[in-house]
């Protein structure tokens, strides 16, 4: 029985000149890559809310709307935002690629189609948006807490676990809730401090770490951008037991165990996995939680053990 192998990734060509699409169908059919064709914007758009390519090649000449809207529409989709778009161009069209570029493609291939140029471009361009995938997954599903920001404290970038640090950190110090343009305002006061301190003039070195407020530690560290500073966002991780909690908090063994867990920033889902039980249990625990500690939200718990044990 013959081997079947996996496909290289799926691409959709979205073109209205039936020579090219038999010609570039050909080329990837045979390198392994699944094909899929339209011959105008709109039905490339509608196509893809059913399968979702791993790359785009799209014509900028098109009946309807061009290249250049389909590529707009497809960017302004935060569900297809992320697919690499080549343009297709001819050689006449070429003034017009920084439009394209303006529009969100990341790379052009000039006509007549060169089969071995167009292997070459997408399997490049496919490498690196896996590779940013598997990067951008990471730090969306793990606790890496870490923020880039300018030097005047504006929000470049963040990471979820950055972002739920902020807002409980925010709420510990009795501010408002954290927004995702600018740093707290005691945590941007310390960021200048910082600055002026410490006399940098770069961004490329790692300072020490340095304790917030009890349970939050923050690092500065290596940046490569110019101008951006990354910030490692810690929780200091507590070494209280079950016993010691509920001996201090006057809490059951299992209500000490889900605040040990959440002190060290765990999730309830991730504490339900850990104790092996569901979310809503842990949640019903918590519950009972903050009705014998008098709190109501997980970070006062916290400052309170921290207080307290």
């Amino acid at each position: 029985m013959m081997e079947v192998s996996a496909s290289n990734g799926t691409v959709l060509i979205v073109d209205d000149t039936p020579g090219n699409l038999a010609l570039l169908s050909d080329t990837l059919s045979e390198a392994n890559y699944r094909v899929l064709v339209a011959t105008d914007g709109c039905s490339a758009i509608e196509q893809i809310q059913y399968v979702k390519p791993d790359i785009i090649l799209l014509d900028v000449m098109m009946p309807g709307i061009d290249g250049f809207e389909t590529c707009s529409r497809l960017k302004a989709d935060p569900a297809t935002a992320p697919i690499p778009v080549l343009f297709m161009t001819g050689l006449s069209e070429l003034d017009d690629l920084l439009r394209g570029f303006g529009e969100g493609a990341l790379d052009y291939i000039v006509k007549p189609i060169r089969p071995a140029e167009v292997l070459a471009r997408i399997e490049v361009h496919l490498t690196q948006s896996r590779n940013l995938r598997r990067a951008e997954s990471l730090l969306d599903h793990h606790e890496f807490a870490a923020v880039a920001v300018d030097a005047a404290g504006g929000i470049v970038w963040l990471t979820p676990a950055a972002r739920e640090w902020l807002a409980d950190f925010s709420e510990l110090q009795g501010m408002p809730q954290a927004a995702d343009d600018m740093l707290p305002e005691s945590l941007h006061g310390w960021f200048q401090r910082w600055l002026r301190q410490s006399g940098r003039n770069d961004s490329e070195t790692e300072s020490d770490a340095h304790r917030l407020a009890p349970g939050f530690t923050l690092r500065v560290g290596a940046c490569q951008n110019p101008d951006e500073y990354l910030l490692l966002l810690q929780r200091e991780d507590a070494q209280w037991t079950p016993e010691t909690l509920r001996d201090k908090l006057k809490l059951t063994f299992r209500e000490a165990e889900i605040l040990m867990w959440i002190a060290r920033g765990k999730t309830n889902k991730e504490i339900g996995i850990i104790l092996t039980t569901s979310p809503r249990t842990v949640n019903k625990h918590l519950e009972h939680i903050f009705e014998k500690l008098g709190v109501s939200t997980r970070a006062a718990a916290v400052a309170m053990v921290l207080q307290r044990a």
